[in-house]
């Protein structure tokens, strides 16, 4: 029975010996995650622009999805700052004011990148990750936690801004300056004293007591939930909606996560593809780096097809159930494993939790201050920002801190969408710039050696009338041209060439377009009397060129080795350069 469980639900492999230890720990990691992720659910949510129950019901059935697809042990899944705030910018664009409306749009979004992810999966393109460089995958985050923090000054500072770049939030916050509520922001500036202070100072305070390691962690991580405790406590006492104007969270509808489809016009629909598409590279992008960072750290590897796989199965039932996109969260993820879970069945419990949270407690968030949330959210990502990567970026590669920097840039002053879109765009660019011209070099015998290298790097010693060129590259339609032209000018400058031979150690691809070059170049080499040959052909390449006949239409040979090719074709200056035989100097 349970092999045909796991033939559909792969994820179900960690079943195997499972133990009872492991179901403690597995238990115990999950309310330490719970406590953590619930605050941030509902933070997130704001953020994205939902209700916060969005963010609740996007923190259970996902987390069950992926323990039944995904292939790490511990990743878990939910509500992200970055996938909430690009939520955020799509749904915006579509302008619903309709509280269901806006609620069935993320939920197609969701819906949406699941088709994404699956479609990936299933195709098995877990190479899609990338398409995002990673200068420019650091940017994208520097640019969105800048965003992020602008955002939340909103409630902050207890105004209305609106906006999806710094200048339409500069703007914005000028129109609203003289509403400032001096309430929220004394209640979010102290709620951001106290998690930053626990973080920080907490732990060292409770050592110097001689409290354990681990149950100083532990009060450490609870920090977000004991905020909302307080601060929810302190605003109903107080009355501070009533007498100050402070933003609550309101009331949450209490009871299981809708289980329905997201309807919505066929028109939001097609202008929700371009956003799901770009939140799937971006969340599969920041899971898998999660995951194997911690998969390296206990030993364990994850499988990119299978994330991509169980990534979607939770956006699908993310999408199902009143959610909006989630992928894997590096703080949460970090804590459940640190926390001592063992197999997804953590996530599970995680959501069991959470459900009940949903179910039975959703009232005692009435009173809970949007500025407390808003700190929650600062005090998660502050220091996610980090400009230093783009200036690095830029001294090692001109070209890689120049898809960084329009990245940033166009993220802050043209939108997520719009700046991630620029920095993918020029970075598949760039590559297609590079691999337009692939690295080549003219090589020689390294003397008393049956090494070749580059004729202007090294000492060597060329053939007076064989031309050796090593390409370095894949061949495919963008370079193919290329050769030819380099083939013909290499020729052009050599006095009395007889043969060519290209060495081919590097060339892992050659499709239909420079299959039709390297006949080209055979056939003009031909006319001229000059022999084409190949060298050090990989085993994949030579089947290809067997079958399409090629190497029956070559003019000259196909060697093992370069050094068997010299060694045909000019044997005494082989032997010259072997010291075999000697110079003409030396005569």
């Amino acid at each position: 029975m349970l092999k045909v469980l796991r033939r559909f639900l792969p994820g179900l492999e960690w079943l195997d010996g499972y133990r009872r230890t492991q179901l403690t720990r597995d238990g115990l990691a999950s309310l330490v995650t719970a406590v953590l992720l619930i605050p941030q659910s509902l933070a997130y949510a704001l953020l994205a622009g939902l209700p916060p129950q969005a963010g609740l019901y996007a923190s259970i059935a996902p987390l069950i999805a992926y323990a039944l697809f995904g292939s790490s042990r511990v990743l878990a899944v939910g509500p992200v700052a970055v996938i909430s705030l690009m939520t955020a910018a799509a749904i915006g664009s579509l302008g619903l004011t309709n509280p269901a409306e806006i609620m069935a749009a993320a939920g197609a979004l969701a819906l949406l990148s699941s088709a994404f992810l699956l479609l990936f999966g299933v195709l098995r393109l877990g190479s899609v990750a990338n398409f995002l460089s990673r200068p420019v995958v650091e940017a994208f985050i520097t640019a969105s936690t800048v965003l992020i923090i602008a955002s939340q000054l909103r409630h902050f500072l207890g105004v209305s801004m609106e906006g999806a770049t710094i200048p339409e939030l500069i703007v914005s916050f000028a129109h609203e300056f003289d509403g400032i509520n001096a309430v929220a922001l004394l209640v979010g500036l102290i709620s951001l004293a106290f998690l930053i202070g626990a973080r920080s100072l907490l732990p060292q305070l409770l050592k110097r007591s001689g409290m354990a390691d681990g149950l100083v962690t532990s009060l450490t991580r609870a920090a977000p939930a004991a905020l909302v405790a307080l601060t929810a406590l302190a605003a109903w006492t107080l009355g501070l909606n009533e007498r100050a104007g402070l933003a609550i969270v309101g009331e949450l509808p209490s009871g299981l996560p809708p289980l329905a489809f997201p309807l919505v016009p066929l028109e939001t629909w097609r202008a929700l593809i371009g956003p799901a598409a770009l939140i799937s590279l971006v969340g599969f992008v920041e899971s898998v780096s999660v995951g194997q960072s911690l998969a390296a750290r206990r030993r364990e590897t994850i499988e990119p097809n299978r994330e991509l796989l169980g990534l979607g199965a939770a956006n699908a039932a993310s999408a199902l159930t009143g959610g909006y996109p989630v992928t894997g969260g590096f703080a949460r993820s970090v804590v459940n494993e640190s926390a001592g879970a063992e197999t997804p069945l953590a996530g599970v419990f995680t959501a069991i939790i959470i459900l009940l949270v949903a179910v039975f407690l959703t009232p005692l968030f009435y009173h809970l201050p949007k500025a407390a949330l808003a700190a929650t959210i600062l005090a998660a990502i502050w220091r996610m920002a980090n400009f230093q990567d783009a200036w690095h970026a830029w001294k090692f590669s001109h070209a890689d801190g120049a898809a960084a920097f329009l990245t940033l840039v166009g993220v802050l002053f043209l939108g997520v969408e719009i700046g991630l879109t620029l920095g993918v765009a020029l970075s598949v660019g760039l590559v297609l710039q590079r691999t337009m011209r692939p690295h080549w070099a003219e090589v020689g015998q390294v003397p008393r050696t049956h090494h070749f290298r580059n004729i202007n790097r090294h000492e060597v010693i060329c053939s007076p009338h064989v031309v050796s060129l090593r390409i370095d590259e894949a061949l495919y339609f963008a370079n193919a041209r290329f050769l030819e032209a380099l083939a013909g000018d290499i020729l052009a400058r050599e006095s009395r060439p007889t043969d060519l031979v290209l060495l081919f150690p590097a060339v892992n691809f050659v499709d239909a377009s420079a299959l039709g070059s390297l006949r080209a170049i055979n056939s003009r080499l031909s006319d001229a009397g000059v022999r084409l040959h190949l060298s050090e052909v990989k085993g994949p390449v030579a089947d290809k060129l067997i079958n399409a006949g090629f190497f029956d239409e070559l003019s000259g040979e196909v060697f093992l080795s370069h050094y068997a090719a010299m060694r045909t074709l000019d044997p005494k200056t082989t032997l010259r350069a072997e010291g075999m035989m000697p110079d003409k100097d030396d005569l």
